[in-house]
């Protein structure tokens, strides 16, 4: 069993959180815990049955959100923390994996992670990969401060990366990113994930200092959010050039609806800023 504490962010995941914590098992880490946002469906008594520990989060609309407030008052007891979200399931390869890493790469601090993407019930073959660093040891850092103030209702770090002293691994074995919400979820949630860039991209895309501790592709997405064409260089980018066209009408549909986000994007950016 690794010494690591599993956190999973929860608020009305009863549709996906047995199938996550079933995932996990018995004697791969040494501690998994919800920190849940007020759940108002059977979230915490799915917990309760499975013997998982819930912490309960309320958010002021400031600084920290979700994941960096458990971090600084509920900091792990354990040498690693693995944030995992409730509808991604670890597969027994990204198990074995991490147990592998873990135990041999004593001189990495973080480890990016990643996931195969399920959109209308099947695995995409095709579409821009999803990474995430959301593995590391505790006490290398937390995720990038942001000093919002209810630019929406998200209560949580959603395209926040940790920042972390040290250098940082891959994990090549894939986490399984599936959501059994029906489509409408997937519009609300992306119509507040508009909101937040947008009005990050006014507040930092001035400031060098913020500006200094982004990612390659937080630089390259923030630099094409200010262009009408954001939308049609993603969808080209995802359906083209990365495969989205061998999952045929499912590729096409979702290459389309993240065309639409980066749009969306763009267009509250132009709103705000008139």
């Amino acid at each position: 069993m690794l010494d690591l504490t599993i956190v999973i962010p929860t608020k009305n995941e009863s549709k996906n959180l047995v199938g996550c914590i079933e995932s996990i098992g018995t004697d791969f880490a040494k501690k998994v815990l919800l920190v849940d946002s007020q759940s108002e469906d059977e979230t915490k008594l799915i917990a309760a049955k499975l013997g998982i520990e819930v912490i309960d989060f309320v958010w002021n609309g400031q600084f920290p959100k979700k994941r960096n407030w458990y971090l600084r008052n509920h900091t792990p007891d354990t040498q690693w923390v693995l944030f995992l979200d409730a509808d991604e399931y670890l597969t027994n390869d990204f198990k074995l994996e991490v147990k592998t890493k873990l135990t041999r790469d004593t001189d990495k601090v973080g480890y990016w992670l990643n996931y195969s993407i399920y959109f209308l019930g099947k695995q995409l073959k095709g579409g821009y990969p999803l990474k995430k660093l959301a593995l590391f040891r505790v006490g290398s850092g937390e995720y990038e401060r942001i000093d919002e103030k209810r630019w929406s209702k998200l209560d949580m770090e959603i395209h926040e990366h940790p920042i972390l002293a040290g250098e940082t691994g891959e994990i090549k074995s894939r986490i399984d990113h599936r959501d059994f919400r029906p489509v409408d979820y997937y519009f609300t949630k992306h119509q507040e994930y508009a909101s937040w860039e947008a009005e990050r991209y006014l507040n930092d895309i001035n400031d060098e200092a913020k500006k200094a501790s982004w990612t390659w592709k937080q630089k390259l997405k923030y630099r094409l959010l200010n262009s009408p064409l954001v939308g049609t260089i993603y969808f080209f980018g995802s359906y083209i050039l990365m495969g989205g066209f061998r999952d045929g009408s499912r590729g096409f549909a979702f290459a389309i609806l993240k065309m639409s986000y980066f749009t969306q994007v763009y267009c509250k950016i132009v709103e705000k800023t008139k």
